[in-house]
């Protein structure tokens, strides 16, 4: 090829277009990501694969995954198409002759949906050992533009505070520092997760927006360990640059031997012309594409969980035979009893491990509590945290050394706890026996896998570093969540870890359905709901719901409201309330039955804009897009959950623009007798003004229907 001609190179389907640009003497760059039609060039210089070793480093002073040495020295070495089943793929092949590394970017995207999953495999082509501190699994500039016309979007997270979501502008982290002259910037915008809560300090995705023009990215990096993603700027515009673990961030580094190969973890982006919402659209659609298929995702069945303000983890047959009773007369499907089923001695938590029932707790066995659970036409579940063994636990002197997370030959210890590592056979054969022993002595159909320490780097047992040891265990650990489901296909299995600390789509497109919180205030769990069906699929959103006898009739309308409007999650003392009260609650799961089956094909959006931790009035909305992308919600049906807290005033205005110019019939939907709220619609403008005649707290499930 000439050395000044460019190629370009263009892939993608009906929903998404990919152009890359090719150059005998740069690197390969994205010039396009869009989901199709007329878009402006990217005609950014960021090479599409960065890789970090530490003879070389990066070709400018800087601590950021942009213009490293060997992904400046990248070149086109062909490429390779292929689709199946709707799912296409476009492979990339790069090679630097200096390092005599190889690199193949893997590009898929499912028919119709305007997103991508990306990951990297390096391979050494030479003759001598690499090691590698870096590589991206999708690095790219964004539209050629400046951080001064971006919004960054990024969610904190926290136990009792996950889903935090912020917009704001890029410039508010990356100033204005007149990069002419001086060449590319030297800092980023980088947010980092280290250890096992991949959701533990933000929610692994991000995503940037052009100011006026709803042009959008939105991605998630689908990794159950260690993470970075960093925006940085460059004289040509804004770059964004995703990857999993890193040296800088996280101990990780990997020697590669001459012919062999690192694969990155996955990432995946959306993108949009149309604004945050129809990105989240497109992320929605494209996690739904890649779920692991289970019969759960037909039926979305109702859970009940004794732990939530109710037994707190100290379940006893006097406890439970009541509230299973009360359970399944209100509408739950599976109930799960929850942390303690194991303990003889009241003080369990540094001596988990075996998994055996108490004998003290059930007098006549735990079997005669799941023979009532089963015999009230409800799922058996148990609670069950099997990555650790406690530091008391009999299978701590049971299994090797080698079988846990170790640092300088010590067994890595949290919270009383030692971690398993997946890697060793004993290990797995220790979870798998616990697993299939509960699963065909029991009869558990449903596991609630908790999650409740973070081991830090990792190990360096059999690894060249901690982080190397920590990723070959996570991705033991997705092995071994295949191999459950591969012997128990109906088995469900619900991902929670400390509430949402391990809240990313590794465990979730293996996974049934994710506990949103472990916050037990029902007036502070509101901006959690809200927010969730942004981080994650509403079908997956297990919002607690856990009524009180104590309660008002607003209050339990309240709580209720929280899980309605995704996976139902159910707690409480119902067995000891009232008739009104019970009634509310029986209403309200029967109002969530009714609306399931639309769950799996709603999309998400905020009619007050992003919800707020102290927001006095919350919204989320559910669209029933099953129409025609052209034309989405053409089926007109939307519901809208409406939360007003302590101090809000008496009015709101929801913004709905989808609904914008049509005649709607604006009904409560639950509780649908209650009063007290009114509603206005104003089709031109697209707003539904909402009053609230009632003090707070007062919550509602609202149904907008065309006439």
């Amino acid at each position: 090829m000439p050395a000044d001609v460019v190629e370009t190179l263009r892939w993608g389907h009906s929903g998404l277009a990919v152009t890359l640009e090719i150059h005998p003497d740069r690197p390969v760059t994205l010039r396009e990501l869009s989901p199709g039609g007329a878009v402006a060039p990217m005609r950014t210089s960021q090479p599409v694969v960065e890789v970090l070793v530490p003879g070389e480093g990066r070709a400018r002073a800087s601590q950021r995954l942009s213009e490293t040495a060997v992904g400046l020295r990248l070149r086109y070495a062909g490429a390779d198409r292929s689709a199946k089943d709707g799912r296409h793929e476009l492979r990339v092949r790069l090679r630097d002759e200096t390092s005599g590394l190889g690199a193949e970017l893997l590009l898929e995207s499912y028919e119709g949906v305007p997103a991508v999953r990306s990951s990297v495999r390096v391979t050494n082509l030479g003759t001598e050992p690499v090691l590698l501190l870096a590589v991206t699994s999708f690095a790219a500039g964004f539209h050629g533009l400046e951080a001064a016309e971006l919004d960054v979007l990024y969610a904190d997270s926290a136990w009792l505070g996950e889903s935090r979501w912020t917009r704001r502008p890029l410039a508010d982290h990356l100033a204005d520092l007149g990069l002419e002259g001086h060449g590319h910037g030297r800092g980023a915008y980088a947010l980092t997760s280290s250890g096992t809560w991949s959701s533990g300090r933000y929610v692994p995705m991000g995503g940037l927006a052009e100011r006026g023009s709803g042009r959008t990215w939105l991605w998630q990096i689908e990794h159950n360990g260690p993470w970075r993603w960093e925006a940085g700027d460059r004289l040509d515009g804004v770059y964004v640059a995703l990857s999993g673990p890193t040296d800088l961030d996280h101990q990780w580094s990997q020697p590669l031997a001459p012919g062999e190969s690192f694969t990155t973890v996955p990432v995946s982006v959306a993108v949009t012309g149309d604004g945050l919402e129809d990105a989240a659209a497109a992320l929605t659609a494209h996690r739904r594409a890649s779920l692991r298929p289970h019969p759960d995702r037909g039926r979305l069945p109702v859970v009940f969980n004794d732990y939530m303000n109710t037994l707190m983890g100290d379940p006893t047959t006097e406890k439970l035979l009541p509230l299973i009773d009360a359970a399944a007369e209100a509408g739950a499907e599976v109930f799960c009893v929850d942390a303690g089923w194991y303990d003889d001695g009241g003080d369990w938590w540094d001596s988990v491990g075996e998994w055996r029932p108490s004998s003290t707790r059930f007098p006549g066995g735990i079997e005669e509590v799941l023979a009532r659970i089963a015999g009230r036409g409800m799922t058996p579940g148990l609670w069950l945290e099997p990555e650790v063994i406690g530091v008391r636990s009999p299978m701590a002197g049971k299994l090797p050394d080698e079988a846990f997370l170790q640092r300088g030959g010590v067994r890595v210890a949290e919270h009383g706890r030692y971690h398993l590592d997946l890697r060793h056979p004993a290990a797995v054969a220790h979870v798998d026996q616990v697993i299939d022993r509960l699963v065909t002595e029991l009869g558990v159909g449903y596991f609630k896998l908790d999650y409740n320490i973070n081991p830090g780097a990792g190990t360096d047992v059999d690894a060249p570093s901690a982080g190397a040891g920590l990723l070959g265990h996570n991705r033991a650990h997705l092995a071994w969540l295949e191999s459950v489901l591969d012997r128990h296909p109906h088995l469900v299995l619900e991902n929670c870890g400390s509430g949402a600390m391990r809240m990313d789509y590794a465990m979730l497109s293996r996974l049934q359905l994710q506990s949103t919180s472990d916050q037990q205030d029902f007036l502070r769990y509101p901006p959690i709901a809200a927010a969730a069906p942004l981080s994650l699929l509403p079908e997956q959103a297990a919002n607690w719901a856990y009524p009180q006898p104590e309660m008002t009739e607003e209050e339990v309308a309240f709580t209720m409201c929280t899980g309605i409007l995704g996976r139902l999650y159910l707690s409480g003392n119902l067995h000891r309330m009232d008739a009104p009260r019970l009634a509310l609650v029986r209403e309200g799961v029967a109002v969530h039955r009714r609306l399931r089956p639309v769950l799996p094909r709603t999309t998400a959006c905020w009619p007050l804009g992003l919800p707020g931790w102290d927001d006095p009035w919350l919204a989320f909305a559910l669209r029933d897009d099953s129409g025609p992308r052209e034309h989405p919600g053409a089926s007109g049906e939307t519901y809208v959950t409406v939360w007003r807290r302590p101090g809000a005033p008496d009015r709101t205005v929801l913004s709905l623009p989808h609904l914008r110019g049509r005649d709607l019939e604006a009904a409560v939907a639950y509780p649908e007798r209650a009063g007290g709220w009114r509603l206005g619609w104003d089709a031109k403008a697209a707003e539904l003004t909402v009053t609230a005649d009632v003090p707070p707290p007062t919550a509602r499930i609202l149904h907008l229907r065309p006439r």
